[in-house]
């Protein structure tokens, strides 16, 4: 499935008045980490070629509004956010959670009037924090509901939220999500290609195995020598409609605008059974880094060489230039189904995937077993083995570093997970530089 340039930029584009900017619309997005709010009240954000300030009330609840304020187009990034909306800091003009301005200080002073207050309102969203994240929704009413997948709702979890920005489309980050074949080569191969060990390269893939999905697809993969018994066959992997990977951990692809995306990770790990009940206050978030100093990617975790292979293909992959072959025979079913959704949306019909049924939304589940993992807690001999397997696919890593998908973990969050799953025994009491 070569596309035309046309069917490409469809499939990209991603501002206002776009068919794909009207499809991702109709989803809610992860724009933030709830824990970024304990510092500053506001935040700028970037969402599908929209400026917005986020903002969050003193109940804890959230707002999201077009940033310059229609007086003299202050920036309400440096707003008072009350109770039921926010305030300029320039001349206190209030805006409401629906961008209605409700209260103009001196001119009701000076007035009883409120024609020129009721005539002003500016382009404002809704928001939602659940599950340690902030999300947005940008679509028409009424909104879906924010999926509950069964990962969130896991007891006795040490939870992480990692934030980073991919210099590229968001099409080419999630098209990665149902591509198993790139494992093999980008990742298990790494370290033996770069250093001309080709004896050193994994078994091949042998056998692909994709399953549609009400939500998305699954992908299972077996290596040369390997039986239908292995894990990575019989639990495969989902890239979920329409930006998201799962299900051993969360990676969302947000569209920031065409050339930059917000990559969001959440991840889960059961804790100690005598750490039993195990429970955050607030889930720590952190910045991750899949560049260095000198613009060069850091390619000692997963994610870097995830990111250093999406940017290598253009900000915008040329797909008029693509040849595929058997392996993107997941990719081919994405793009379907993608393009099956935008024409559902000009038909003004819902886009696969939404969750509009509230006894449905309690939980989620997966179609697969890998919630093993998370239900009984992890031996010390476990969790060495698995400390074991995490350093042979990152041994550039630092030594102290496990975690394996983005570069520049914090020390106290490292010391949490520590803590969390019985390595140590002091607790962090601090959450400095989060």
């Amino acid at each position: 499935m070569v596309l035309t340039a046309e069917e490409n930029r469809r499939l990209t584009e991603v501002g206002p008045g776009t068919p794909m900017g009207a499809l991702l619309r109709r989803y809610w997005h992860p724009v933030a980490a709830v824990g970024e709010f304990d510092h500053s009240p506001t935040k700028a954000v970037r969402l599908m070629g929209e400026d917005l300030v986020l903002y969050r009330m003193p109940d804890g609840d959230f707002g999201l509004i077009e940033p310059h304020c229609p007086h003299r187009r202050a920036n309400l990034v440096n707003g008072y956010p009350e109770v039921g909306g926010i305030r300029c800091s320039y001349h206190g003009w209030k805006f409401d959670l629906e961008g209605r301005c409700v209260n103009q200080p001196f001119e009701e002073t000076v007035s009883d009037a409120t024609r020129f207050r009721d005539s002003i309102c500016s382009p404002a969203y809704r928001a939602e924090a659940k599950f340690g994240l902030v999300w947005a929704y940008l679509g028409p009413d009424p909104a879906p509901l924010i999926p509950t997948w069964e990962p969130f709702t896991y007891e006795n979890c040490f939870r992480q939220i990692v934030l980073h920005v991919v210099d590229c489309n968001w099409l080419q980050c999630q098209e990665n999500s149902i591509d198993p074949v790139h494992f093999e080569w980008l990742h298990d191969n790494w370290y033996a290609g770069r250093g001309g060990e080709t004896e050193r390269y994994r078994p091949p893939h042998a056998e692909l195995g994709f399953d549609e999905w009400e939500y998305g697809f699954q992908y299972r993969r077996r290596h040369q020598g390997e039986d239908e018994t292995y894990d990575s066959w019989l639990d495969g992997r989902l890239c979920i409609m329409p930006n998201l990977f799962a299900p051993l951990h969360f990676e969302w692809r947000v569209p920031m605008d065409d050339t930059h995306t917000l990559s969001v990770v959440w991840v889960a790990e059961r804790a100690a059974a005598n750490r039993e009940p195990y429970v955050q206050d607030t889930i720590p978030h952190w910045w991750g880094r899949a560049i260095d100093d000198d613009g060069k990617p850091i390619t000692t975790h997963v994610l870097g060489q995830d990111v250093m292979s999406w940017t290598g293909q253009g900000v915008i992959a040329d797909r008029t230039k693509e040849h595929l072959g058997r392996s993107d025979r997941g990719v081919q079913l994405f793009r379907n189904r993608l393009i099956a959704d935008l024409e559902a949306v000009e038909r003004g019909e819902d886009p696969s995937g939404l969750v509009r049924d509230e006894a449905a939304n309690l939980v989620i589940e997966f179609p697969n077993s890998l919630r093993r993992l998370f239900v009984e807690p992890p031996t010390p001999e476990q969790l060495e083995q698995r400390k074991r397997r995490l350093k042979q696919l990152m041994p550039g890593s630092r030594p102290e570093d496990f975690f394996f998908l983005l570069e520049g973990q914090p020390d106290w969050v490292r010391h949490e997970w520590e803590y969390a799953t019985g390595q140590r025994d002091d607790r962090p009491t601090t959450s400095e530089g989060v």
